[in-house]
């Protein structure tokens, strides 16, 4: 599961392009980790992106 559950970021579709300009697809996951947070005076595990980890979004327990 690469799915923020703060933010919501997920998974990015596209396209690899080789140098030939052939195309395949690609796929990029969110840097997703699972954490321990406080949620409501107690703890949960929480699916969460380094990006909100790093801009302090949650409290972990």
């Amino acid at each position: 599961m690469a799915k923020c559950d703060v933010c919501g970021k997920g998974v990015h579709f596209g396209n690899n392009v080789s140098h030939s300009h052939r195309r395949t697809n690609a796929v990029w996951k969110a840097n997703v980790k699972n954490v321990k947070c406080k949620v409501n005076g107690g703890t949960k595990k929480l699916h969460v992106c380094t990006r909100c980890l790093r801009a302090g979004l949650v409290e972990r327990a």
